[in-house]
């Protein structure tokens, strides 16, 4: 189980194993929080937040840090070039003298995954996985799947049968991918991956969800596409062959242009506009990708909440 519980407090390491009423504790508040700021209160009012991140972000570090001092925490950004890992520190005993200094709550992304597994179980207070590796992403998972029931008025009780969702591009890679096939799997949604096998092996399939190659044929038939950035920096290699990944498994216009009305476009970002998806679906319509970036901040507000026990199951 991705959600662990010590007194009232919890860590989200995952949304893999996680049911439906957990998810649905999570998000129930995040969507009070979109509506109304205000609506959680401020239960870490001069708490302590240090986000402890080892890979570059925008999205999700900004967010935290909005949605934690909007909790009434003060948040503390780390710098691993500018600290003692630079001199032979491990991450444990890192995070283990953070802790000691009185912090409420890690929010943790590392390159490796289970690192921040492997770092909640040496320390006592919670910890929120921010991406580790292509392990997770549950942030991203919940935001995402919060975004979709939005589009298709599913927010009573978050109930997305009936949903079809593609996942297109870089599986082999990506930690967004396997938090949103969890929680949207859980919560009712048949979910197809699509691409290369070099990217999509057969082996996605073991996450809950179906593998296809050809996107002009699912395309036409589903709820949502979302395209997944291509992870050069993880070893993902197209060998000079962009325009044809473009060709048989980018989100083009053309392709938009036969999605079902109502339908869809997501990106959990950053883009490599022109390549996964073009910048005409990027700003069109169709479009959510700046959508999932503001349902960020409730969502991280929430599970701040929930993993520090200020949630109404935690009271």
């Amino acid at each position: 189980m991705n959600a662990t519980a010590t007194s009232t407090t919890r860590d989200l390491l995952g949304l893999q194993g996680m049911d439906a009423g957990t998810l649905r504790a999570i998000l129930g508040p995040a969507l009070e929080a979109e509506r109304d700021r205000a609506a959680l209160g401020r239960p870490l009012e001069e708490g302590m937040v240090v986000n402890l991140f080892f890979e570059d972000s925008t999205r999700t570090r900004t967010s935290f840090t909005i949605a934690a001092q909007a909790l009434g925490a003060h948040v503390f950004q780390f710098v691993d070039q500018r600290s003692s890992m630079s001199k032979g520190e491990t991450l444990i005993d890192t995070a283990r003298t953070i802790e000691a200094m009185g912090v409420g709550a890690l929010v943790v992304r590392h390159g490796s995954a289970g690192a921040v597994q492997q770092l909640a179980e040496h320390v006592g207070v919670p910890v929120i996985n921010a991406g580790d590796g292509a392990h997770e992403h549950p942030t991203q998972g919940l935001l995402d799947i919060l975004t979709l029931a939005e589009a298709h008025d599913r927010l009573d009780g978050f109930d997305l049968s009936g949903l079809r969702v593609a996942i297109v591009g870089d599986l082999l890679h990506s930690r967004v991918a396997r938090s949103a096939i969890a929680g949207m799997t859980t919560l009712g949604a048949e979910v197809v991956c699509v691409g290369p096998e070099a990217m999509c092996p057969g082996g996605v399939s073991a996450l809950g969800c179906d593998v296809e190659r050809d996107l002009d044929a699912v395309i036409g038939e589903v709820d949502a596409a979302m395209a997944l950035r291509v992870q050069f920096e993880r070893g993902s290699a197209l060998g000079g062959a962009e325009a044809a990944h473009t060709a048989r498994y980018g989100l083009t216009s053309e392709r938009a242009s036969r999605m079902k009305p109502g339908a869809i476009v997501m990106h959990p970002g950053p883009m490599n506009r022109g390549l996964e998806i073009e910048s005409g679906v990027a700003d069109g319509p169709r479009s959510v990708v700046l959508r999932q970036v503001a349902l960020g901040v409730p969502v991280r507000m929430s599970a701040l909440a929930w993993c520090l026990g200020a949630d109404s199951g935690g009271r």
